[in-house]
């Protein structure tokens, strides 16, 4: 991309897309298209394709989502579904009617089966039965990789693919029901802290693994894609490490200074039992993760100090 390209960041003030947006300054690129919810509803299709039509990216980076962690998606199915279906779906569309020279779309790791062979391959994409917790969110983020690669194939676009794994990081959401589990821990043991509370109940049994990846080491793998990456395969974008639910708790727990009990309600989902990605292509093609997790909590942590009317969306 030139650095005077027109660049189009869809979900900008969100957490992924903020971060590009944030590495893209870093960089030196100005010429940035942002549009909030009240200025462009993505699920209106004709107000995308008005949008598209006047101004032309030549670049797009598809961060807009609804999301939510397992109680959200849990609740909300079919809204789920029905809006990243639609705004996705849109965006590619009119990108490509107006003749957008590339797109990067942003999925989630939780596209892969349920039980797919560890770590997840890109290639494992529909081989068995998803995750039910979050299915109609899996399914709306596979319809959107499937139609750039549709689109490549039919019509010699240049549409990629990032699927990350979980991710936390500034500009997190959390909300105490809708957000997922690293910033719903945070603000939990936070609160139990200033509280003054003696414990702290977490949902499972602790046992399931999983992976976390700072977001700004995403944003950094995003332009690197689009400068660098026109396959029509899918990458993941992860560190290759894990960590159980239990020892997650209790580092996020020393981060924000809880010492009291953590108690399992083993009544609540434990969700998938392990999503670790094979990020062997991300490497190949020049690219690996910076920030460890614990370096990476506390700069969340200290964002979510610094930001307290986040913790109500």
């Amino acid at each position: 991309m030139n650095l005077d390209a027109k660049i189009y960041v869809a979900g900008h003030r969100g957490m992924v897309g903020s971060a590009i947006v944030r590495e893209l300054q870093r960089k030196g690129y100005n010429n940035l298209l942002l549009r909030t919810h009240a200025q462009l509803d993505l699920c209106n299709q004709s107000a995308v394709n008005n949008f598209f039509t006047q101004e032309r990216p030549e670049y797009v980076f598809l961060a807009a989502a609804k999301v939510g962690g397992i109680v959200a998606n849990q609740t909300a199915p079919a809204d789920f579904m029905y809006q990243n279906m639609m705004l996705e779906m849109n965006v590619i569309h009119a990108a490509w009617q107006n003749g957008c020279r590339k797109l990067l779309f942003l999925g989630s790791s939780c596209i892969y089966p349920r039980l797919a062979p560890q770590p997840m391959r890109e290639d494992c994409l529909l081989t068995s039965a998803l995750e039910p917790t979050n299915e109609a969110y899996a399914l709306a983020k596979i319809s959107g990789l499937r139609y750039c690669q549709y689109l490549n194939r039919q019509y010699g676009t240049h549409y990629i693919s990032v699927m990350p794994t979980n991710l936390y990081g500034p500009n997190d959401n959390y909300h105490p029901e809708h957000s997922h589990v690293l910033p719903a821990l945070i603000r939990r043991f936070h609160e139990a802290k200033t509280s003054g509370a003696a414990e702290v109940v977490c949902w499972g049994d602790g046992t399931p693994l999983r992976e976390f990846l700072y977001v700004d080491d995403l944003a950094e793998l995003c332009l690197h894609l689009m400068n660098h990456y026109e396959g029509d395969e899918t990458v993941n974008a992860g560190t290759g490490k894990e960590i159980t639910i239990k020892e997650l708790t209790q580092l996020v727990a020393e981060t924000v200074g809880f010492t009291g009990r953590i108690l399992w309600d083993t009544t609540r989902p434990n969700g998938t039992p392990r999503k670790l990605l094979d990020v062997s292509k991300a490497a190949q093609l020049g690219w690996t993760y910076r920030t460890e997790l614990p370096d990476g909590l506390r700069m969340a942590y200290q964002d979510f100090l610094q930001n307290p009317i986040r913790a109500e969306r």
